[in-house]
């Protein structure tokens, strides 16, 4: 694909988030091809792409490694012909007061001598949304929601503005939904804040409505270097799609055949409450096998004795580890670290052997989980085809058309979303 240029080169921080940003980008109307990890090139492309979105896992890595990922994502995505780039991390702007999201836009913007960006989690169609710098789920500030227990990233702070400042040397400011609109309605450029001093800053605009984000699109559009959730993602994607006057031709035709029978094999390791809602709701139909952290540990459960339950129950069985709060924590008394190794590289390894016996669909919950499940699959790129939920498209492997993959964030998805992605992968 070198010296074939496209639009725009999206970095995402885990592959949930890819796969999300990847979804709004192809109902926008980009052909849009997603890469796991920095691929040593990309080969066997039905077209030239719109986007290319890299997944890495970057999330909860040390500060530093995970601006060198970002970085060289980047180089890569400009060696191949971005001319945007995109920074995706999670609508609830995962991250503490030590996070990456920081020190990744502070290295991005000296890498490439820009003075500023913007800052947009938003996305309300799942219920993030930005107001004033304060960073709501579902009407709760997130510091309230149920997202301040999260295991990995506890999300004590609802100020975006104030959890930048804490992890960058970027000032912020909030941009008002109403400001955003009169330099739009006047057709001129925003000012230099005036009190940013002489170094870089960043703006956090509402984004409360969904049409707010066209309308930061609009503002922003021309940004060499964008950052934020999927919403805002989908929105550039709309605008260059409106620009070129195209018409949502994006998804290659070969994605939405079918993978012609074969069975589906459901994993989830994410302990939102969402996942543990569509957990509890598949199982009254379906079986499902729970994964214990004491028992992975000692070798009681393996990935060969869960197989051996796999294959014994029915076409579309789930395997799970998630679990609510109070058992997680008394879990992690075994070790945060250990615990989450010896669940992702169990469900990762069921998921390759799977594949390997002839499952021709795969859908996962959990971003760590997804990204453990797709590093052991070793696909290197995926078309993206329609969504089974807003941010969580079907996907089909270059390398591999039979096979298709669903993979979720942990808070994504409708009560009988499982159901749903069998139906749909299956048809």
């Amino acid at each position: 694909m070198n010296g074939k240029s496209f639009f725009l080169g999206v970095a995402a921080d885990d592959f949930t988030g890819a796969s999300d940003a990847a979804s709004f980008l192809a109902e926008a109307g980009l052909s849009v091809v997603l890469c796991n990890e920095i691929p040593d090139e990309l080969a066997n492309l039905e077209r030239r792409p719109d986007a290319v979105v890299v997944a890495l896992k970057t999330r909860t890595i040390p500060a530093q490694d995970a601006v060198q990922q970002t970085l060289d994502a980047f180089s890569w995505l400009k060696s191949q012909g971005a001319r945007q780039f995109y920074f995706k991390y999670c609508a609830t702007f995962d991250s503490t007061e030590k996070g990456n999201i920081g020190p990744v836009v502070d290295a991005v913007l000296e890498r490439y001598g820009l003075d500023y960006t913007v800052l947009c989690p938003a996305l309300p169609v799942n219920g993030r949304t930005v107001r004033d710098g304060i960073l709501y789920v579902n009407g709760v500030p997130l510091a309230e929601s149920p997202m301040k227990d999260h295991p990995l990233t506890p999300m004590r702070d609802s100020d975006v503005t104030r959890l930048m400042e804490k992890q960058s040397e970027c000032r912020a400011f909030i941009l008002t939904a109403a400001e955003m609109t009169a330099v739009r309605d006047n057709g001129r450029k925003l000012e230099k804040p005036g009190n940013s001093g002489s170094g870089r800053w960043c703006y956090v605009p509402d984004y409360y409505e969904e049409e707010h984000g066209d309308l930061i699109a609009a503002v922003f559009g021309e940004l060499p270097f964008l950052t934020g959730g999927s919403g805002l993602a989908g929105a550039v994607g709309r605008r260059y799609a409106h620009m070129r006057g195209m018409g949502g031709h994006g998804i290659p035709s070969r994605i939405s055949a079918s993978p012609q029978g074969g069975k589906a094999l459901l994993l989830a390791g994410s302990c939102s409450k969402i996942t543990l809602e569509q957990i509890s709701e598949y199982q009254k139909a379906h079986d499902g096998l729970r994964l214990v952290p004491e028992k992975l540990i000692n070798g009681e459960q393996t990935a060969e004795t869960v197989m051996e339950w796999i294959r014994g129950h029915g076409d579309s069985p789930l395997v799970f580890s998630s679990q609510p709060p109070e058992e997680m924590r008394q879990s992690q008394s075994l070790g945060r670290e250990r615990v989450a190794e010896a669940i992702e590289s169990t469900l990762s390894a069921i998921a390759a052997n799977a594949v390997g016996e002839g499952y021709t669909r795969i859908i996962s919950a959990g971003g760590e989980t997804s990204g453990a499940v797709t590093k052991a699959l070793g696909y290197q790129a995926f078309y993206i085809g329609r969504s089974v939920a807003p941010g969580v498209p079907v996907m089909m492997p270059v390398e591999n058309p039979r096979l298709r993959l669903v993979l979720k964030s942990g808070g994504f998805g409708q009560v009988d979303f499982f159901e749903r992605a069998v139906e749909m992968t299956k048809a």
